[in-house]
């Protein structure tokens, strides 16, 4: 028997859920000090409410549904790590999910989804970002719309190519059941997305993106979300394993600030997500919890000719094919 939209709905709620623990778990047990600890909201001004709550019925402001957001805090590995899951309605989609889709404007939605961004202390450890969600759209006399989106990016500060390559590996590898076009097309989509147009640069080394997606039924395309998801910890989670220990100098912490002032840029000025979060009423500590907990910006700072963070901004902000480089120039990097 065919799904209806509400037993969607909840088999991807169940998944999001499951996965946002596995994650919380994995990075916990990584960071071997601080605990995640766990807030749960509904939409609106109000503060965090009992658990209850998170699934409650639309309110006066036509919003409803909440939250389960879980934050890490001054870890020994992780300055900050937020893993967030969202379950939100309203009667009407905000702008940020119908600028390429004008056609949904006038429908009450749904939209879950998980999204996480970790800020390792250590600046050798990259940050990382992931988020998969669920989007259904409806109104009287018309079929419900739906799809899927989502992806995972890594922004190094003093990036190792066989890490580099290894994340893009990890993602061809879970796009490969769908087919040969699919990491190839939603690399390349993340390159785009997650660029500085104001900097010239993109705000690391890319993964994948992926949005509207519906194109393959229902089934393989929430297969498709369940391989992202699930392969974003295989994706990151050697890669903190490896670099983790390597001490580090004030020099060193000091240019990990002032690059995560670009994320701070990109998730204020260009982020979707934040957007849409902010738009739909959503909550703010919730939504803003991607930023860094410490940052720095300066005027017209350039890195030193031939340093290592000049060969960040030379090798490694341009889009790149990274696995047809497997065994090209930056294997001096190995071990690092």
């Amino acid at each position: 028997m065919k799904d209806t939209a509400p037993q969607r709905i909840d088999r991807v709620r169940d998944y999001l859920l499951g996965l946002q623990d596995r994650i919380c778990t994995a990075l916990a047990a990584e960071d071997g000090e601080a605990a995640f600890v766990e807030e749960v909201w509904e939409p609106g001004p109000s503060s965090p409410t009992a658990p209850e709550t998170a699934s409650r019925p639309a309110n006066a402001t036509g919003l409803g549904g909440g939250g389960r957001s879980r934050v890490l805090k001054q870890g020994q590995v992780f300055e900050q790590a937020g893993v967030n899951f969202s379950h939100v309605r309203g009667e009407r989609l905000p702008a940020a999910a119908t600028a390429a889709r004008p056609e949904l404007a006038d429908r009450r939605f749904q939209a879950l989804g998980v999204s996480l961004v970790v800020h390792p202390r250590n600046p050798h450890v990259p940050t990382s970002h992931a988020n998969v969600r669920f989007f259904v759209a409806e109104k009287d006399g018309a079929d419900p719309v739906w799809w899927f989106g989502g992806g995972y990016d890594l922004t190094p500060f003093y990036p190792v190519h066989e890490d580099v390559v290894a994340w893009h590996r990890t993602a061809r590898d879970a796009c490969a059941p769908f087919g040969d076009d699919v990491y190839p097309r939603y690399k390349e989509w993340c390159d785009r997305y997650f660029h500085l147009k104001h900097r010239g640069e993109t705000r690391g080394v890319g993964g994948l993106f992926f949005d509207d997606l519906n194109e393959w039924g229902f089934e393989r395309c929430f297969d498709f979300q369940r391989a992202v998801g699930d392969s974003y910890l295989e994706a990151y989670r050697p890669i903190v394993q490896r670099r983790k220990k390597q001490p580090w100098t004030d020099a060193e912490r000091s240019f990990q600030l002032y690059r995560r002032g670009r994320y701070v840029e990109f998730n204020l000025v260009y982020d979707r997500g934040t957007l849409f979060g902010l738009q739909s009423g959503g909550r703010t500590e919730s939504i803003l919890m991607s930023l860094p907990p410490l940052v720095r910006w300066e005027y017209n700072w350039q890195p030193p000719p031939g340093s290592a963070e000049a060969r960040l901004y030379d090798e490694y902000l341009v889009p790149r094919d990274w696995l047809d480089e497997e065994s090209a120039a930056g294997a001096q990097d190995a071990g690092r």
